[in-house]
């Protein structure tokens, strides 16, 4: 793990400068904490542990993706539904089932509140008068319950109607709530806050339980105003697989906190919801560990697509009273071990960034959130300090950190319940300004008021296109399946899409009937470009990212995606949809041809040949199915949305049933479920304790398999099943066991560690890279030199500047910068190995490269003509 090197850039009070600096002298050994400075959370999958989550996780995390028959699916939409019914009052009352006691829950050691004590906690909560509700809005990946308690006024089912018409006038006619004087005098301010999103930081759920049961009963007049004026929503504990079993991550292997923009994980879907349905004004994400205790707003670079004036504002201004809160608790780095509260935008130059929307305060603000806090309490209990403090320091720290956590939480309160008016006419003014198509405001000491040190450094902003279109017909898409899939998850996320009754022109060119199109006058304009635009290069902004610097949608997914700058939309024959058009099709008679460029369509040939259906690979990659076959095929067209055309072409190679052993990260597991590979997740200690490599036909290599670290018995037989069998390997990880095997004759050459973003590629014309799209994604980038005879250059890197958007600089001796990776090859082959430099299956984001990897494996698991 990295640490950020800070230094504080904007004006710091002399009395912080001259606490933190004694407190750091006085600290002892017993009471060492959490490096002052954010930490550099990043995916290191060349030394991370290779991914083994368990199937069942998978089959949660893909539900949503898959027919909503499934009984997963069906279950997600039916909490959904619940979180969205605004014909009930509150209080909502339920009583939950209790879970199996479970006396391994780490949360316990900690002296917390184990997962299993949860709903019955919340019964009693519940009991205690008529202000708490509590709601299931999901099941984690390991299948828990997430709960949402609302807190609020009693509210009867017309009252709560009320409410909801004044939230759709919000978001749907701003310019008009805007002038409401109901809105002004009756709405309440929706309050998000979040718990526990990482699951081995675990504090927030108790302090947020300790606080609905004061707000339960407390009957002050400052409390009775919040109630009467405000929604209070606490999400009790967003990822509980992680907080039963002391991970970071879920179930299935996920950091939650890095999803937002694919929402690949139940638990995030869960999120969005509460975030679509709730539009919260407020948000506070509760983490650990810093110390002192750091309270967002964010170094730069900010994200380009917010109304950052309006955020800057409020967050700014909330920090103040979140800080004065936590320091006024009286802990001390003397007494204690706890350093004064940071607010990064004030005390750090950078490092601790609010750039990408993948976490939650960043999401939640294209969704209206005007003040929105990732807070880092100060004590860590995590990782190597749970295994090794005593017990009675361990719960020392854990009961500061709830009173940190708590304090943050009241103060957040104090926050909306001063200033609900203006929170609310300023969610309003996001609103108006992305449905007017009104110009952004840069921020500077003018127009944010109140907030020291605003800089040139700080402003950043966009011009937003007219609007997108996604092209209808086959002419124009690579891929109507992609197209569909990306349509489907903009709607998901609460962005308008429309669809052309007939052919219409727009800008300088006509599109046809049936082509989708994004109108940027919309209320979360921010969040349809964060999500389909290119984005920036920002490398010379500053030296290093938090995490990744660089996603596109538009470019990564699959699908064509047009920027249209201007032209009017008036009169244009678009209706608004609900859902994409179903493009599953099959020719009437022949036999079929089925692309594979997209992983739904991978995923239908999976299926088809785990039923035996006896497929051929044709010369450009794509899979040949007998007409005999049909019924299946169709079958396959309607689960998988995809199309099956008529073809002569018989196809060479047959095709079969492909079992992978997997050394990978857990998005890339995650990636090959989806795909339908039968996938066995293999590690150093799984091999060294005898594998059966009959059981498997490829290998997939990409973390947490280094071939020095098996014994000699599991080196031989893994150097005896790559005799005869093939392996696909990504990153140096990949690239140091084909080496090592003395397998392809090629040099890797690492690239910047932290360099990451969307890039430009050339692909070869092979069967490999027939398809794929001409943009790809680097995390820490690979290329391939000194290529040996029979290696072939399936796609390199584009010649000139590469990167497209993200962060790619030279290391700090000149080397490794996008440059250096120009017109290098990014995936080599050879007749038992393929290569990749690039990450086309990273967390979820480059859905429009899986497809590279599924071809991949089954050209190697016929390597060597072993059938």
């Amino acid at each position: 793990m990295r640490i950020t090197r800070t230094v504080p850039a904007r004006p710091v009070p002399i009395t912080a400068l001259v606490l933190a600096t004694a407190g750091s002298l006085l600290l002892t050994p017993q009471t060492a904490v959490a490096e002052p400075r954010p930490p550099v959370h990043r995916e290191t999958a060349p030394e991370g542990p290779a991914a083994q989550t368990p199937l069942s996780a998978a089959r949660r995390a893909l539900a949503a993706a898959k027919s909503e028959s499934t009984t997963e699916a069906a279950a997600e939409s039916a909490s959904a539904a619940v979180l969205g019914d605004d014909s009930r009052g509150y209080p909502r009352r339920q009583i939950l089932a209790p879970d199996p006691e479970n006396p391994a829950d780490r949360s316990i050691k900690l002296g917390l509140a184990p997962y299993h004590s949860i709903a019955p906690k919340l019964n009693a909560l519940q009991a205690l008068g008529d202000r708490v509700s509590v709601e299931v809005a999901g099941r984690s990946a390991g299948g828990h319950r997430l709960y949402l308690v609302t807190v609020t006024a009693p509210e009867s089912a017309r009252q709560a109607r009320a409410q909801a018409r004044m939230r759709e006038l919000i978001e749907n006619a701003p310019a008009l709530a805007a002038k409401s004087p109901g809105i002004k005098r009756d709405y309440k301010a929706p309050v998000f806050l979040n718990n526990n999103i990482h699951g081995n930081e675990w504090e927030g759920t108790d302090a947020s339980l300790k606080l609905i049961e004061r707000l339960a009963t407390a009957d002050d007049s400052a409390t009775r105003d919040l109630l009467a004026h405000s929604r209070l929503y606490f999400n009790i504990t967003a990822n509980p697989d992680g907080r039963i079993a002391g991970t970071r991550a879920n179930a299935g292997g996920f950091d939650l906190n890095r999803d937002f923009v694919t929402a690949s994980q139940p638990e995030v879907r869960a999120m969005r919801r509460i975030m679509i349905d709730k539009q919260p004004a407020v948000m506070l994400d509760l983490h650990g560990y810093v110390n002192g205790t750091l309270i967002e707003p964010t170094t730069p670079p900010h994200g380009e697509n917010y109304e950052y004036d309006l955020f800057l504002k409020n967050t700014y201004a909330n920090a103040l009273g979140m800080e004065a809160a936590v320091n006024g608790l009286g802990y001390t780095a003397e007494k204690d071990g706890v350093q004064p509260a940071q607010i990064p935008f004030r005390d750090q130059e950078e490092g601790w960034d609010d750039w990408p929307p993948i976490f939650t305060p960043q999401y939640a603000a294209y969704h209206g959130t005007v003040a929105a806090h990732t807070v880092e309490i100060p004590m860590r209990v995590n990782n190597a300090d749970y295994a090794s403090l005593p017990v009675t320091e361990l719960r020392r720290r854990s009961a500061i950190n709830v009173d940190v956590a708590g304090a943050a939480l009241r103060a957040t309160l104090d926050f909306v319940r001063t200033r609900r008016a203006s929170l609310v006419a300023d969610q309003i003014e996001v609103f108006r300004r992305g449905a007017t198509g009104a110009a952004q405001v840069p921020v500077s000491e003018e127009t944010v008021p109140g907030v020291p040190g605003i800089g040139p450094e700080d402003v950043y902003t966009t011009t937003f296109p007219r609007a997108y279109v996604i092209p209808a017909g086959r002419a124009a898409q690579r891929s109507a399946t992609a197209a569909a899939r990306l349509v489907d998850h903009l709607l998901a996320n609460d962005v308008r899409v429309t669809r052309a009754l007939h052919d219409f022109r727009l800008g300088s060119r006509t599109y046809a009937k049936g082509s989708y199109v994004v109108d940027l006058r919309q209320s979360k304009r921010g969040l349809a470009n964060a999500l389909l635009a290119d984005g920036r290069d920002i490398s010379d902004k500053v030296s290093v990212m938090y995490d990744i610097s660089g996603w596109s949608l538009g470019r990564l997914w699959g699908a064509t995606v047009e920027p249209v700058t201007r032209g009017s939309l008036v009169g244009a024959p678009l209706r608004p949809v609900s859902a994409a058009a179903r493009v599953g099709y099959v020719a009437p008679r022949g036999d079929l041809r089925l692309r594979l460029d997209d992983p739904r369509e991978v995923a239908a040939l999976n299926s088809l040949l785990q039923q035996g259906v006896p497929a051929r690979r044709a010369a450009d990659g794509s899979a040949i199915v007998p007409a005999s076959a049909r019924a299946r095929a169709e079958a396959a067209a309607r689960t998988y949305d995809v199309a099956f055309d008529a073809t002569k072409v018989k196809g060479t190679a047959a095709l079969h049933r492909t079992r992978v052993a997997a050394a990978v990260t857990p998005g890339e597991l995650l990636a090959l479920r989806e795909m339908n590979f039968e996938v066995t997740p293999v590690s150093p200690g799984v091999l060294n304790a005898g594998f059966d490599w009959s059981s498997v036909d490829v290998l997939f290599v990409s973390a947490g398999l280094d071939h020095g670290d098996l014994n000699d018995g599991a080196r031989s037989a893994l150097d005896a099943f790559l005799d005869g069998h093939g392996l696909v390997g990504r990153g140096t990880t990949g690239a140091e066991l084909n080496t090592a095997a003395g397998l392809l004759a090629v040099k890797p050459v690492e690239g910047n560690g932290d360099a990451n973003g969307v890039v430009r590629v050339a692909n070869s014309g092979s069967a490999l890279m027939n398809g794929a799209p001409s943009h790809g994604f680097v995390y820490a980038p690979v290329w391939f030199t000194d290529l040996g005879p029979g290696v072939r250059v399936e796609q390199s890197y584009a010649t000139g500047n590469p990167l497209v958007s993200g962060h790619w600089r030279p290391s700090q001796d000149g080397t490794g910068g996008p440059a250096d990776a120009a017109g290098r090859a990014s995936v080599v082959s050879g007749p038992q190995t393929v290569l990749f430099g690039t990450e086309p299956m990273f967390r979820d984001h480059p859905k429009g490269e899986f497809a590279q990897v599924g071809k991949a494996l089954f050209s190697m698991a016929d390597a060597a003509g072993t059938r």
